[in-house]
């Protein structure tokens, strides 16, 4: 039995009349959206249904009322998940595909933005090359590992002999992939990824990778079909131990053959459906296809690119709101200078106190100020040495999503034109077994096929828990400084020796309470590493894990609690501010901290009447202006993070 409690916020909502439901109910109900709650309970509903005593209600009320957990008639329905359909703002842009310069820029333009893809020349033909050294390795009976051998522990069992074209074996080929493509649906673990961009960032990053394992051509050019044809898979979220995101990217396969369901332009139906709206063929996978498409970390690591540009924007806003709290504090700037950073030589830090000071440049804390102490709490001073570092753990992620989506993680790996001359080990007896010589399949072009580890995503995954170890020592620094504007001690005044009682009770700042306090003890649980473990099923083969989807989701929650961490702050430093201002009208910012402040308090002005007052958390409208806008636009010439 559904309750209208629970049941509720996982409505879609759409296209409703209001006087028609009870006064204050948040709801709008949509009947015309296919395949929506509304539709499927209508598909259930007899017109004339009676309904306590009245006859003949219509189905679309009933259906309402339904929906509304006025009644116990649950079985068969579900709630709409709370899917995150994408804005395609940028479908008219074309991102092409090399296989090895993809940028995390590009990733969030397809995953959020809706950019078409494309290979380029190059990577398309080193795809088919790949494709060509696979069938003609199985016609020279070299032994592969995942196609004519089998899978984990069944490694040595043969499981095809021969010309992999003959009729015979033709006809297996594709029997046995359809059948693997099929069954996909069957694996992973809810609850189903509610983001649109998540699977297309997962899309993107396997397009592009994929043109270095044995994909058949058909294969390649459906990934790319469902990415522009806005196809999007439901894929369940679990189900991964992080060496191979085997789960996820089966249901990626799924949706190719057209099993399962689907989003056509963010509206769920069968994969089967959406194929037909689209106006494609079911897929027709053929040679390796299931293991070319799914033996890879591309769930983890699209999720890492979109983690890397949204930490990107929350450090950014860290740079420019510790700058407002410089100039809020009437601190000393000496921790920035350069005699200081002279003395620390290192890279990113020296940036990043430059990058602060550049900020300030023009501000009142270079005049001189008597009422100004010596030196700041740590906190403050020390703000530019932990932001500093939280950048340079971003740069070690970020390279790393770079290497990893841009090169194989797949097993085995395929490399087409090397030759046992290349490398000593290549021609000795053992490794001369994985050789292929190249034939009619191949344009006669050699290589090597040869079983690996390479779909282990370090130091990808360190990067990612080091990342969020650093942001979480970050936000020990933001959330003590929020407090030490509390201290008349540190501040060196209080706010009622600058306001009248009247004008401070116009400030709808109220304080920020325990919330930073809170927000740090959340990000404590956050940053603990995830133990490393191992796992000893398949008779040992697969015996090792990085559980790299656990910690990205983590540090991706880590960069969402930073940012309302960060709204508190600018609610703190923006109250300063204008504090400050009343001491001395005459006294600037610095060109950033000034525009972010007169840009912030368009939208929350210093001062309201009661009745202008908005009904929302405080902290809430701060975090929702560093959501909606870059720190970026306010800092036009800041300088670039070191490559």
């Amino acid at each position: 039995m559904y309750d209208h409690r629970t049941f509720l916020p996982s409505l879609h909502l759409a296209d409703h009349n209001p006087e028609n439901f009870p006064s204050g109910w948040p709801v709008r109900l949509d009947f015309r959206r296919k395949n929506s709650i509304m539709h499927r309970l209508l598909d259930k509903l007899p017109n004339g249904m009676p309904l306590r005593g009245r006859p003949h209600v219509d189905r679309r009320a009933l259906a309402a009322l339904i929906a509304l957990g006025y009644l116990g008639l649950g079985a068969g329905v579900e709630a709409e998940s709370r899917y995150e359909p994408i804005a395609p703002t940028k479908a008219a842009t074309t991102i092409t595909l090399t296989g090895h310069d993809l940028t995390v820029e590009q990733v969030v333009a397809v995953a959020r933005d809706g950019a078409q893809v494309r290979l380029s020349p190059e990577a398309r033909q080193r795809s088919l090359d790949a494709y060509g050294l696979l069938l003609e390795a199985q016609l020279e009976g070299v032994t592969m590992y995942g196609f004519n051998r089998n899978y984990g522990s069944g490694r040595q069992e043969e499981t095809l002999v021969g010309d992999p074209m003959s009729a015979a074996n033709k006809t297996k080929l594709e029997e046995r992939q359809l059948s693997r493509f099929r069954a996909a649906v069957e694996d992973g673990y809810g609850p189903e990824v509610d983001s649109e961009a998540i699977v297309r960032a997962m899309m993107v990053v396997r397009a592009n990778s994929m043109t270095y394992e044995f994909a058949s051509p058909q294969l390649t050019q459906m990934l790319l079909d469902l990415l522009n044809k806005r196809i999007t898979p439901v894929v369940q979220s679990r189900g991964t131990p992080g060496e191979a995101d085997l789960a996820q990217l089966t249901d990626l396969g799924g949706t190719m053959v057209g099993v399962g369901d689907a989003y056509f332009g963010g509206v769920r139906m069968s994969a089967a459906q959406a194929l037909k709206r689209a106006g494609l063929q079911p897929l027709r996978p053929f040679g390796g296809d299931d293991y070319a498409l799914d033996s890879s970390n591309a769930y983890a690591v699209g999720m890492a690119a979109l983690l890397v540009a949204d930490a990107r924007h929350a450090l950014e806003w860290s740079d420019l709101i510790y700058a407002m709290d410089l100039d809020g504090m009437n601190s000393s700037v000496t921790p920035l200078t350069r005699p200081v950073q002279i003395s620390r030589p290192q890279a990113w830090l020296n940036w990043e106190a430059d990058r602060v000071l550049q900020m300030l440049k023009g501000s009142y804390l270079f005049d001189d100020d008597p009422q100004r102490i010596l030196q700041d709490p740590e906190s403050l001073r020390a703000s530019a040495i932990r932001q500093g570092s939280a950048w340079l753990a971003w740069g070690h992620l970020r390279d790393s999503v770079l290497a990893q989506m841009n090169s194989s993680d797949h097993n085995p790996a395929v490399v087409v034109g090397m030759s046992p001359q290349d490398s000593w080990e290549l021609a000795t007896p053992y490794l001369m077994k994985y050789y292929v010589k190249g034939g009619k399949y191949s344009r006669g072009k050699q290589g090597y096929i040869v079983s690996n580890a390479n779909w282990d995503p370090y130091p990808l995954a360190n990067d990612i828990e080091a990342f969020t170890i650093a942001l979480g020592n970050m936000n020990a620094a933001v959330a003590q400084r929020i407090e030490r504007f509390g201290s008349a001690f540190i501040t060196g005044v209080s706010p009622s020796d600058i306001l009248t009682a009247a004008e401070l009770s116009a400030v709808p700042h109220g304080g920020q309470g325990y919330s930073p306090d809170t927000f740090l003890q959340e990000m404590g649980g956050l940053a603990v590493p995830v133990a490393p473990s191992g796992n000893s099923g398949d008779n040992g083969i697969a015996d090792l894990q990085s559980s790299s989807r656990i910690k990205v989701t983590r540090a991706a929650a880590a960069v969402d609690l930073t940012l309302d961490l960060l709204g508190a702050d600018l609610l703190n430093a923006t109250f300063w501010m204008d504090l400050r201002k009343h001491q001395n009208p005459a006294r600037q910012f610095g060109a950033p901290p000034e525009a972010a402040w007169s840009a912030f308090r368009k939208v929350l002005p210093f001062q309201l009447s009661e009745a202008q007052r908005p009904s929302v958390p405080m902290g809430g409208v701060a975090t929702a202006f560093l959501r909606k806008n870059s720190a970026s636009q306010f800092v036009p010439e800041g300088r670039q993070p070191p490559q």
